[in-house]
């Protein structure tokens, strides 16, 4: 038996890096599938604030997608509460309010983290940081979650792999906007024409990571 046990756990984590890698590169949010982009084009232009954002969202996804997963299977989904004799009662309907706030409660608590032990962040943050709450990224992270059946380890994992994508992303075009502050670029090219330039770019380059997960 140690020997099954030993190959399903190795199946078990690749299952984990697969769908890891999935979240990050292959359905990368704001590359691939284009949520997220105000506060993405908006919060890139310094590095600084592209870190603390990437952080944020890490934080906030790999946190609500699992605890919203806990409270859909719990409370909201169909058969949800047949152990109280009412198996056909469906809340399913109430997923898209749970879910905004759970969302809302992990942002007021990392605004206060935030505002109390890294103030300099908090205030490049201005008022993106607020506006998490009703970012398309994060509710998006919860609504794939139960569109596509995760079981609660996958959401924890498909939240941090989401999480960690849009970390890369936008520490990505903030260094490559950075470099390119100074650079003697058309009038029409400056500010946010380069910024939504270089996002297209780099969109085609995740884009080859649909190709060869598709091609496995």
């Amino acid at each position: 038996d140690q020997p099954r046990s030993r190959g399903l756990g190795d199946v078990y984590k690749r299952q984990a890096w697969n769908l890891f890698l999935l979240a990050a590169f292959v359905d990368n949010m704001p590359l691939t599938l284009f949520l997220g982009l105000c506060t993405f084009l908006a919060l890139s232009r310094r590095t600084e604030s592209a870190i603390g954002l990437g952080v944020a969202m890490t934080f906030v996804l790999g946190v609500s997608v699992p605890l919203n997963h806990l409270i859909y299977q719990a409370v909201l989904a169909p058969g949800a509460w047949a152990w109280a004799g009412r198996p056909e009662l469906d809340l399913s309907y109430l997923a898209l309010i749970a879910f905004i706030g759970v969302i809302a409660a992990i942002v007021q608590l990392l605004e206060m983290v935030l505002d109390r032990y890294f103030p300099r962040i908090h205030a490049a943050f201005g008022v993106f940081l607020p506006l998490l709450t009703v970012q398309c990224v994060i509710l998006g992270g919860s609504l794939f979650m139960v569109e596509r059946s995760y079981n609660f380890a996958q959401s924890a994992v498909f939240g941090f792999g989401s999480g960690i994508g849009f970390f890369v992303a936008v520490v990505m075009l903030s260094a490559i906007r950075v470099r390119l502050a100074y650079a003697d670029l058309p009038a029409g090219l400056r500010g946010l024409g380069i910024a939504f330039v270089l996002t297209g770019l780099m969109s085609l380059g995740f884009a080859s990571f649909t190709q060869m997960a598709a091609a496995q």
